[in-house]
C-alpha cells in the first residue's frame, strides 16, 4: 500500500468519515432491490396483480403500467430504508465520534488516510451480545481506493487492538447483499456461525438477513488473523 496511512479519528475527520459511511451504504440499494425482488412473495404478488389486471382490463397495456409503477414504487422502498439506517447511523454514533469510540473503554475509531485524504474508516467496541469479543463497525474504504489492501490492513489494526486488550475475538455483522464484504471477511479467517432476520416488518417482508462472523484470536499464533 503506498502512501497509506492508518490512524485513529481526528475531529477534523468527521465529515469525510460521513461521506465515506454515506456512500458506502448507497451502492447497496441496488443489489438490495434485486434481493428484494428474488423473494418469493414479491414475485408472486406482481403476478397476481398483473393477470388480475389482464384479466379485468382486457388489456395488456395496463398491466405493464402497474407492474412498472410497482418496481419503482419497490425501489423507492428500499432506499427509504437505506436512508433511514444512514441516518440512524449517523445520528446513534457517527456524529460524535470521539464520545462514541475514543472516548470509551476498549473502543477506538480508525481512518485509512492516503495523501493527506481520508479513504477509509473501520472501528471497534465491546460486543453488547458476547462479553469476550469486539465488535468491528463502520468498515467503509472509497470506491477509488479499493484493491489496495486498506480493508484489510483495517482489519488487522482491529484484530491486533483487541488481541492487546486481552479479548478472545472479534465479532461483526453483516448483510446478505454485502458479498465482497463476505469474501474480504472470510479470507481474513472470519467464519460465519449466525445468520438472521432483523425484526423490524420492513426487514422481513425483505428477507434481509444479517450474517454474524466471528474471528478467534489465538495466542498461540495457530488460528487468528491471516496476513495475506
Amino acid at each position: 500500500m503506498a502512501n497509506i496511512q492508518i490512524r485513529k479519528f481526528r475531529d477534523d475527520d468527521a465529515e469525510a468519515v460521513k461521506e465515506i459511511f454515506t456512500l458506502g451504504m448507497s451502492e447497496h440499494v441496488p443489489s438490495s432491490f434485486m434481493h428484494l425482488l428474488k423473494q418469493p412473495l414479491t414475485q408472486m404478488v406482481l403476478m397476481c396483480m398483473f393477470c388480475a389486471l389482464m384479466t379485468s382490463s382486457k388489456s395488456f397495456l395496463l398491466p405493464v403500467l402497474a407492474v412498472t409503477l410497482s418496481l419503482a414504487g419497490a425501489r423507492q422502498f428500499v432506499v427509504y430504508m437505506f436512508n433511514r439506517y444512514i441516518e440512524t447511523s449517523l445520528r446513534k454514533d457517527l456524529n460524535d465520534i470521539s464520545e462514541t469510540y475514543l472516548k470509551q473503554k476498549d473502543s477506538c475509531f480508525w481512518v485509512a488516510e492516503s495523501d493527506g485524504r481520508v479513504v477509509g474508516t473501520v472501528a471497534c467496541l465491546p460486543a453488547e451480545n458476547a462479553p469476550e469479543c469486539l465488535e468491528l463497525k463502520r468498515m467503509s474504504v472509497c470506491r477509488s481506493h479499493r484493491g489496495m489492501g486498506i480493508a484489510k490492513a483495517l482489519c488487522r489494526t482491529v484484530g491486533d487492538f483487541t488481541r492487546d486488550r486481552g479479548y478472545a475475538a472479534v465479532v461483526l455483522y453483516t448483510s446478505v447483499v454485502q458479498t465482497d464484504a463476505q469474501k474480504l471477511y472470510e479470507h481474513m479467517g472470519y467464519e460465519k456461525i449466525r445468520e438472521f432476520v432483523v425484526p423490524e416488518v420492513p426487514a422481513k417482508i425483505m428477507n434481509f438477513t444479517l450474517f454474524e462472523y466471528r474471528l478467534d484470536l489465538h495466542r498461540d499464533g495457530k488460528r487468528g488473523l491471516k496476513l495475506t
